[in-house]
């Protein structure tokens, strides 16, 4: 099933967070202990994810802070902005490794990029000038991500490249 803008799935009554979050932030100051993290990460590592809300990725890889960079987008899509943020974390901030994570039941996996774009033009009156990325396997999407990454000029480490599925149902993970 595709979903178009105007058929999504209804949520709870939206409530703001930012005071929540701030009171949190307050108690998460009294114990923080994190103030000595070396800027480049230690294990060398770059991960681009999806921003999925049910993917927490230091956990699902047992990282710690200060282990990894990690860039989220929607579908983890290797966009020109990911390359600019790898490039960085490659040249100035030591990292050597990259892996991709994408995962099942995606929201990318629902919609169509015509149909999208079409709903912003009819509601906005302008076609955004951005891809969505849209795909129907996240496997193949990954190796997509994958082969863009390797034919980057930019991206200057590309022995360690690897791409994963992250399955939400069961918290696997699938190499790809």
């Amino acid at each position: 099933m595709v979903l178009t803008m105007t058929d999504q799935p209804t949520d709870p009554p939206f409530r703001p967070n930012a005071d929540e979050l701030l009171a949190r932030n307050r108690a998460h100051v009294a114990e923080f202990a994190d103030h000595d993290l070396s800027l480049r990460p230690r294990r060398h590592l770059a991960i681009v994810a999806c921003m999925d809300s049910r993917m927490d990725i230091f956990q699902m890889l047992g990282l710690a802070h200060g282990d990894a960079h990690v860039i989220r987008n929607a579908g983890g899509v290797v966009t020109d902005d990911v390359i600019r943020s790898l490039v960085l974390s490659q040249r100035l901030l030591g990292t050597r490794e990259i892996i991709l994570v994408h995962h099942t039941n995606c929201g990318l996996q629902t919609i169509t990029e015509d149909t999208f774009k079409a709903e912003l033009a009819a509601e906005l009156g302008i076609k955004p000038p951005w891809a969505l990325e849209c795909f129907t396997d996240p496997f193949t999407d990954t190796r997509e991500s994958i082969e863009r990454l390797r034919q980057s000029p930019f991206v200057q480490y590309k022995a360690h490249i690897r791409g994963f599925v992250y399955d939400v149902t069961d918290g696997r993970l699938h190499e790809v």
